[in-house]
């Protein structure tokens, strides 16, 4: 699961993506985009022939989506599960989206819980769903960095609470952990 490609690498993909042509085999050079955490499109960037502006996005991963939550509820039945594609749209004059650029796969596992404080159940059932994440092929898991393991952990409405498991994070420091020990690793008290 540990796929690591240099900011450079990340950059050419992004202006690959958005050229309709290979004109970007030519000598001439396109400017690098220009990344926003607004709303709205960010500067637009001349790539080949499109002039497009980037834009955080989020894209459904149907396929991902079921097989995660079918593996998730073999071992935790009271649970939903889904998978994002977390990255960019290159948005086009026109406002249409030209392409989507991912940069990183996210998975998310909602679970009923009849009490919000079995920290040893809710980490191995994190060890349980990191195992998955792992066994997932990578050529169905797009974007060249690691993403997170959300867990939301719900009682009722007015009692839940999330833990993030950074995929990076967890597989460099967490392996073999278990029970309340990863619970503690990752989760942080309001």
């Amino acid at each position: 699961m540990h796929r690591f490609f240099p900011a450079l690498l990340l950059l050419t993909l992004m202006l690959g993506a958005c050229s309709p042509s290979p004109s970007l085999l030519s000598t001439e050079t396109a400017p690098a985009p220009t990344i926003s955490l607004a709303t709205e499109p960010a500067t637009l960037t001349s790539i080949g022939d499109i002039n497009c502006g980037y834009q955080w996005a989020y894209q459904d991963l149907p396929e991902v989506s079921a097989r995660f939550d079918q593996a998730v509820k073999n071992l935790i039945p009271s649970s939903n599960s889904h998978a994002t594609a977390f990255g960019e749209n290159c948005i086009g004059n026109d406002g249409q989206i030209v392409n989507f650029l991912t940069m990183e796969t996210d998975f998310y596992v909602v679970v009923s819980v009849p009490s919000t404080d079995d920290y040893e159940t809710f980490g191995n059932w994190i060890a349980d769903v990191m195992q998955v994440v792992d066994t997932l092929p990578e050529d169905l898991i797009p974007g060249p960095m690691p993403g997170f393991v959300q867990f939301q952990f719900e009682k009722s409405t007015s009692e839940s609470f999330g833990i993030r498991v950074p995929i990076q994070q967890y597989n460099e420091v967490a392996q073999g952990k278990t029970g309340k020990e990863l619970f503690d690793l990752f989760y942080t008290k309001p």
